[in-house]
């Protein structure tokens, strides 16, 4: 057996040629940091060969001589009756998860236990004999039960059960003599006799357990190692900590020590960054090598025992920040301890949005009402007062401003709209209860960096809502949590928040490690403004895959200027109109570009149905007949005019109606003005040397003639259409330019435009599939609507998943038949997709697959969607 029994400790190591698999997962570990020189606690195995065998071996003879090189190392002796060495000992099967019972103290007996309480008191000693005797009694219950011995089992549970009290107590009752007395007759003759007879007995009745339970597996070993105590008199203390602060990942000691203390029970403890310089420095160069041997963050107990530092147990952290394994995974690239693809493959993706994203305190939560659940629409935290419309939140956002008050509010509507962009923009989040993912909200609350939460049961009532079980009035603060993983929360009242700061968090530095791996395939933003854009910048963006100029319209100090454009009589109102909304235009396209400059930026004409411009509300429409009187100095139409001209524009089904480019067959001005101001930016800068790359995007196309007809224009008898291209070359005329390198695309958002691709390509230099609209013109689902039959289709798995989330197999041919044939057409055609899917890691890899160049989304998933690319393209290098 002495071949069997293995010795280590901070300078010895258990020999190369023995199988570690022999040794169980413990005895691996120990020896493990015994290999990497930390002061663990020596000890020895007794190999899974004979662990469950020791019946007739003599066990004493064989473990002696490993006990006696314990005693050197902690300078004390098994058994000495003045200061005793106790033992514990640990069964270390090769399974990461097992129920043996914690077994500690072995040497504790008659002839010991006065001497080991003179260093920790007699009633610490009293509750150390239960310990040891309630782990030896289950021992000896799981005998019992396997040798079917039902009458011992009930004396020996009543004893656990003893013993348990005993723990629980403050006061053990009983001095550790009586205590020993108490328990003798559920436990092996002698057990408290004698400390080597009790070692004897316990490593043979632990083996006797092992034969019985495991029957022909004998992959089990044990595991023996002193004990030492924090509570062990002067210079001693336990304690445990993090290996750097879980929460913000600085690189400095996170945890507690407590003073004479056995473990931190009942006690208040000090920083552990406080304790003695000499251990601290100890603590420090552990916690370092733990992070570079593991690659993650590390909880350590230890326990300093007469002023020396003892290893007790060191393991894995759960609750942990992102932030904090984002900081550790750059600490370990720097000091070149892992490589780019560790780093870039460590970290899941939908976890960058816990350092994109304010999140809750949860500490200031726990006396606030509270609901839960709902849809997510963007993850983050938000706090504000709640406002039910647009109108209302701006109103009090400005009076707010005016006096300096909390300009923090939520917009709380049934549905949002293109009109309700600008309150959405100044507030914090969005709550509303119609759609989902894809709903107006949720993706313009993306775009710029807004909570978004859908609540399907919520109602609103004039100025009150009812929330779930909450009520909540106009004015009233509520805080809104929307988790990427788990479960929405809304609480009434002001919580705090914890607010993100991504460059103290190292996301910028990570997102370099990312761009590096990213080789074949990029990712744009959707960018409306230079803010949009240079914080897409920062996060990884390499140029704008969709502006939506749409937005633009709608500042205070336009949307009456394009309502007037809208409700004009004749072509010569409308192009009044349309020339003092291309100066802003303009303004608007130059900051985008010199934002962006060197980078692709993709300007989609105007897409949105022009009622979604149109007055919602009485409001609104004084605010534009007031508008009008004052333009038209007396010669405005009158109202019921206005809103005869308003009714004359609905429609049934607006998102399949009169939008995008049939606008523009209608109405060409439109187009030639926003043609015109892309081009006056894109000139002027060139004679400022900023390299300008534009790309203009014809939204809804459904075949070839339609974007023929924009792009070149046409000459029918007594009508001329002025294509895109006309346009261009009467700008760089007029401001004697040089031409400047420029595409003409489309949006292919129908089924018809996928069919007719090839044709397409013909007069299109790029493809950008839209795939929130592709999505429901082909499977004829409603993004806002399909809420409320989703979870019936669900139930029966009629449909798998979110089709607004995720592609789903119709739309993903789609998009790979009109790539292909697209570029049959025209080779060097460039192809991305600017939907909210493109966000999506599944669906990052379709599109790499299928032969996009691009995926473009709001600026806070630029990082997701960059990581997504990288991991793929890390994958990709292994093969």
């Amino acid at each position: 057996m002495k071949a069997n029994v293995h010795f280590f400790s901070q300078k010895d190591t258990i020999k190369k040629q023995v199988d570690v698999e022999k040794l169980g997962q413990r005895g691996r570990q120990a020896n493990e940091f015994a290999e990497l020189g930390f002061p663990i606690l020596p000890g020895f195995v007794i190999d899974s060969d004979v662990a469950s065998r020791l019946a007739g071996e003599d066990v004493l003879g064989a473990v002696k001589p490993a006990i006696r090189k314990i005693e050197s190392v902690v300078e004390k002796g098994f058994a000495d009756a003045k200061e005793p060495m106790l033992l514990k000992i640990v069964i270390s099967p090769n399974l990461a998860i097992s129920n043996y019972p914690t077994l500690h103290n072995f040497g504790l007996a008659r002839g010991t236990v006065e001497g080991f309480n003179k260093y920790v008191g007699e009633k610490f000693g009293s509750h150390e004999v239960a310990f040891l005797a309630r782990g030896m009694l289950k021992i000896e219950e799981r005998i019992a039960e396997l040798e079917k011995r039902d009458k011992d089992l009930a004396r020996i549970r009543e004893r656990i059960v003893s013993a348990s009290k005993v723990l629980d107590a403050d006061k053990p009752g009983m001095t550790a003599e009586a205590q020993m007395a108490a328990y003798a007759d559920a436990l092996p003759k002698g057990f408290f006799d004698d400390a080597w007879t009790q070692l004897d007995i316990a490593l043979r009745r632990i083996s006797r357990m092992l034969d019985l339970d495991e029957q022909d597996d004998d992959d089990t070993a044990i595991l023996v190692q002193p004990m030492v105590y924090g509570n062990y008199g002067k210079g001693s203390c336990a304690g445990a900590f993090y290996t750097r602060n879980v929460v913000n990942g600085e690189k400095r000691l996170q945890g507690e020590y407590f003073v004479e203390r056995f473990n931190e029970l009942g006690a208040e403890g000090d920083d552990i960054n406080k304790i003695v310089p000499r251990h601290l420095k100890q603590l420090e160069a552990m916690a370092q090598s733990l992070e570079d041997h593991h690659k993650e963050i590390r909880q350590i107990r230890f326990t300093i025992e007469k002023d020396k530092l003892w290893l007790i147990e060191q393991r894995q952290v759960m609750a942990k920040s992102t932030q904090a394994d984002l900081k550790l995974y750059m600490d370990l690239y720097q000091r070149k301890v892992v490589d780019d693809a560790f780093v870039v493959n460590s970290i899941q993706p939908g976890r960058l949005n816990e350092i994109l994203h304010p999140i809750v305190d949860m500490s200031s939560v726990k006396k606030l009402p509270v609901t839960k659940g709902g849809i997510t629409g963007a993850p983050g935290a938000a706090i504000g007062r709640v406002y039910f419309s647009t109108e209302s939140l701006l109103d009090a956002y400005r009076v707010a401003q005016q006096k300096g008050e909390d300009k923090r509010m939520i917009l709380c509507m049934t549905s949002t709209f293109a009109e309700d962009v600008k309150a959405i923009e100044v507030a914090t989040g969005v709550l509303s209860c119609e759609g989902g993912y894809s709903a107006h909200a949720s993706v313009v609350a993306r775009q710029y960096g807004k909570v978004s939460l859908v609540k399907p049961e919520m109602k609103i009532r004039g100025k009150k809502a009812t929330i779930g079980s909450l009520a909540v009035s106009e004015g009233d603060f509520i805080t809104i949590n929307v988790p990427y993983y788990g479960e929405p929360q809304i609480w009434l009242g002001k919580a705090s928040l914890i607010e993100p700061d991504p460059a103290e968090s190292g996301l910028f530095e990570f997102i370099k490690v990312v761009k590096g791996c990213m080789k074949h395939f990029h990712v744009r933003a959707n960018a409306d403004s230079p803010r949009d854009a240079a914080l897409a910048l920062s996060f990884g963006a390499e140029g704008i895959g969709l502006c939506r100029t749409e937005h633009m319209f709608f500042l205070d100090k336009r949307i009456n200027v394009f309502r007037e454009m809208i409700l004009a009589d004749t072509v010569a109102e409308r192009e009044k109109a349309l020339a003092k909304l291309q100066v802003m235009q303009r303004d608007d396209f130059y900051g985008l570009f010199k934002t962006m400059a060197g980078k692709e930026v993709t300007i989609r004409f105007l897409d949105a149905p022009l009622h979604e411009f149109l007055p919602h509300n009485d409001n609104e429409f004084e605010m534009f007949m007031a508008h009008l009187n004052a333009t038209k100095k007396g010669k405005a139409p009158s109202k019921s005019e206005i809103r005869a001209r308003m009714d004359s524009l609905a429609e049934f089904n607006p998102m399949l109606g009169h939008r995008g480019c049939r606008i523009a067959v209608s109405y060409p001005e439109i187009y030639a003005m926003q043609a015109r101001a892309v081009f006056e930016a894109a000139y002027r800068l060139q004679a400022e040397k900023v390299d300008v790359r534009p790309e203009i995007m014809v939204p809804i196309v459904m075949n070839a003639a339609e974007l023929k007809l924009i792009v070149y224009g046409k000459k029918i008898e007594g009508t001329t259409y002025r294509g895109l291209v006309e346009i261009e070359e009467e700008v760089r005329r007029e401001l004697k330019a040089k031409a400047i390198p420029y595409r003409i695309g489309t949006m292919i958002e129908l089924p018809a435009a996928a069919l007719s691709a090839g044709e397409i390509a013909r007069y299109s230099e790029f493809f950008s599939f839209g795939t929130n609209d592709l999505t429901q013109t082909t499977i004829g689902i409603s993004r806002d609507d399909f809420n409320g039959f989703m979870p019936d289709y669900s139930l029966y798995d009629l449909i798998e998943g979110n089709p607004f989330s995720n592609l789903t197999a119709p739309v993903r041919e789609l998009v790979a038949m009109a790539t292909r044939r697209g570029r049959m057409t025209r080779p060097t055609l460039t192809v991305g997709l600017c939907g909210e899917h493109g966000a999506n890691p599944d669906n990052v890899r379709f599109c790499m697959e299928a032969g996009l160049d691009y995926v473009s989304c709001s600026p806070y998933s630029v990082p997701i969607a960059c990581l997504a690319i990288a991991q793929i393209e890390v994958e990709r290098g292994k093969r």
